[in-house]
């Protein structure tokens, strides 16, 4: 049986290669297919000539990545630039949703303090980021550990993570111990910053965790932003809390 070697590009963890291995091995024709993360390739076996389109489409709708003769050339920069802002595309998207139904509920109870919407928006932000985690748990934690310190130094972290993020969510919307739940989420979002920051500077293609494993996006600076972003808002309700 004839038997072709790829380039993957895009996988970060082994879930990523379960989901090329399957997503092969779904193409008419291919009979067997061994995907290395190491290596970022797949040597695939087939009956007859491969289906090299069918293959890249099967890929790519997997989870956005990308097959290639080994040999081509990377994407150009604007090109790696245009599928990075397609691949934010659902974190915004969601982040929008949570902003829009903050904005709502304002709406609906006629309260625009902005304390209130900062915990609606906070509450919604973690229980739904909780929610794509623990669609696939294990993933996760393969994704998280490459490059979160805490999970490095301490690898059940990312276990436990997901749940953190869970019940924090539920304390905001409940409002319950307000000055822990900032504090705690004031320690998380900073330390989490200091791990996204460093692979940052060290130019890692890895994959963002925020979500899970379910949306395949990449650690952007968008990622920081994020976490730095809830960490102001955890520390300026700590003001409000100390001045008011």
């Amino acid at each position: 049986m004839p038997t072709s070697t790829y380039s993957v590009r895009g996988m970060t963890c082994q879930n990523c290669v379960r989901r090329v291995t399957e997503s092969l091995e779904s193409v008419a024709g291919v009979t067997d297919a061994r995907v290395s993360l190491k290596d970022r390739t797949a040597t695939v076996e087939t009956k007859g000539d491969p289906d090299f389109e069918a293959m890249r489409n099967a890929v790519q709708e997997r989870g956005g990545y990308t097959l290639a003769n080994e040999g081509d050339a990377e994407p150009a920069p604007e090109q790696q630039a245009e599928q990075s802002g397609e691949s934010l595309y659902p974190l915004l998207l969601i982040v929008g949703y949570i902003l829009g139904t903050t904005v709502l509920i304002a709406l609906a109870t006629d309260n625009w303090s902005l304390m209130t919407m900062m915990r609606h928006f906070m509450a919604g932000f973690f229980i739904v980021f909780s929610f794509f985690k623990l669609l696939d748990l294990p993933g996760f934690v393969n994704a998280y550990f490459s490059y979160d310190l805490v999970a490095r130094a301490m690898p059940r972290w990312g276990w436990v993570y997901p749940f953190v993020e869970l019940a924090l969510g539920v304390l905001y919307l409940l409002n319950a111990v307000p000055i822990a739940t900032n504090v705690i989420t004031l320690a998380l979002m900073l330390i989490g910053s200091v791990g996204v920051l460093k692979a940052l500077m060290e130019k890692r293609k890895i994959q963002c965790a925020c979500l899970g494993t379910a949306l395949n996006l990449p650690m952007t600076k968008v990622t920081l932003v994020e976490d730095l972003t809830m960490a102001a808002m955890a520390a300026g309700m700590l003001v409000m809390y100390a001045t008011g």
